[in-house]
This record gives structure tokens, C-alpha cells and sequence, in this order.
């Protein structure tokens, strides 16, 4: 299965780079040089997480407030 972990983005040369923890490299098998996929997700900052919220949960935008049917009570 595949491994998530944190890493910083760091400057090598002219380029950048990930290091990959050595645990991750043994249990996944991996070998310097081998290619591999790596899939990037950018961590949020907390007003763009509210803004997603925000545009989530915008269909409820003027809705009404919420009223209990009370009618099938005795």
C-alpha cells in the first residue's frame, strides 16, 4: 500500500527536491535511482480550508431556519 508522509520542498543545485525517510525506502522497496510516482498535495492555509467550506455548504445560502414537524408526535 502506499506510504504518506510530510516532507519540505529543498533547494539541490538549481533545482529542488523531497528527501524519501529511509523506513519508506525499505518498506515500500525502493532503490536509488529507481523511478517512482510521487503525487503532490499543497497543505491549505486556514482561510482557503474556510473558503472551501464556505462554497461546500453554499446551496444552504438563505435558506430558512430549520422548524421540527412536530405533527406525528402524541
Amino acid at each position: 500500500m502506499p506510504e504518506t508522509f510530510e516532507t519540505k520542498i529543498r533547494k539541490v543545485g538549481t533545482s529542488q527536491g523531497i528527501l524519501i525517510p529511509n523506513e519508506i525506502m525499505k518498506k515500500e522497496h525502493l532503490k536509488i535511482g529507481e523511478k517512482t510516482k510521487v503525487t503532490v498535495f499543497k497543505e491549505l492555509k486556514k482561510d482557503e480550508k474556510l473558503e472551501l467550506i464556505r462554497k461546500a455548504f453554499g446551496s444552504a445560502k438563505g435558506a430558512k431556519p430549520f422548524e421540527r414537524d412536530k405533527t406525528d408526535r402524541f
